[in-house]
């Protein structure tokens, strides 16, 4: 009986160990996952960013944004980006400009 008690208690050990491992590695790849748009919800994400900032081409996307539902990274052709914040039925509910072209501007007066 000792034996097996032993036994079990070293399998429910190495279950916790296991399971706290994976449970561990969710958490580190959980919400900073930037997990890309994809398929239907990409095309419609896309063009809502596209015709929010005027034309451009998208340069990046992600899924559950600290910000909103959808994020998509846009190009303009002057070389800035801008961010669009998307909500779950791909209304803009924002947009941030990071244009480094106006930083190297700020830096140089």
């Amino acid at each position: 009986m000792n034996r097996k008690m032993w036994i079990l208690g070293g399998l429910l050990l190495a279950a916790v160990v296991v399971g706290g491992s994976v449970g561990g590695m969710a958490v580190a790849t959980g919400l900073d996952d930037e997990t890309p748009i994809t398929g239907v919800a990409l095309e419609k994400a896309s063009e809502a960013a596209l015709d929010h900032t005027g034309g451009g081409r998208v340069s990046g996307t992600e899924v559950g944004d600290e910000e909103s539902y959808y994020e998509v990274e846009v190009t303009l052709d002057g070389g800035g980006q801008v961010d669009v914040q998307l909500d779950a039925d791909f209304n803009v509910v924002g947009d941030e400009a990071d244009d480094e072209s106006e930083d190297e501007g700020d830096a140089s007066d």
